[in-house]
């Protein structure tokens, strides 16, 4: 077992979007044990590579009875519904806030060996991909809070002991429909 420190907020790291993945080789698949092993390690539903300091577009999940990774993930929307509900991450730990998410979607991505893959989650599964292919962007979910819930988390993060920085940048939300601009 490889467990692997996680960034946590105010890193930059976590702000910076990740490269897609050129190379499927045994460094990629380290990476997907080591995200794997550290996510199984603090009972996470996902865990994005930025999260461990590491800039590629590959992200493992174990949500319910789901779990794999997905290698350069893309994601649309299936149905027009939508789920708002509590969300938290392992890089804010600790802490959680309603997010609204969609309740639907498909990702589509590659495997450890380049080979194409399709995840299709509802409910939690469908929060996990949206979150972890966010940290991709360098998205964290604080960023999709509406702004009284995003005030509200800023302050509880300011206040929180594994917290010891400045507080980044928060990006605009460029999704209207989730609170943001």
């Amino acid at each position: 077992m490889t467990v692997q420190p996680i960034r946590l907020f105010g890193d930059p790291v976590l702000h910076t979007p990740a490269e897609e993945v050129v190379d499927f080789d045994a460094e990629l698949r380290t990476l997907v044990k080591d995200l794997w092993d550290t996510m199984e390690k603090v009972g996470g539903a996902g865990l994005a590579a930025p999260q461990l300091g590491v800039g590629l577009r590959v992200f493992t999940y174990h949500c319910d009875t789901f779990a794999g990774h997905i290698v350069n993930p893309r994601w649309t929307v299936l149905g027009e519904g939508f789920q708002l509900g509590p969300e938290g991450c392992l890089s804010i730990p600790g802490l959680s806030w309603d997010c609204e998410r969609y309740a639907h979607v498909v990702a589509t991505g590659q495997n450890l060996h380049g080979e194409p893959i399709t995840v299709e989650g509802t409910d939690l599964l469908a929060r996990c991909i949206q979150h972890e292919t966010d940290h991709l962007d360098g998205v964290l979910f604080v960023d999709r809070l509406d702004e009284q819930t995003r005030e509200r988390a800023l302050r509880e993060i300011r206040s929180a002991e594994w917290f010891d920085g400045e507080l980044p940048v928060i990006k605009e939300n460029p999704h209207a429909s989730f609170g943001g601009a």
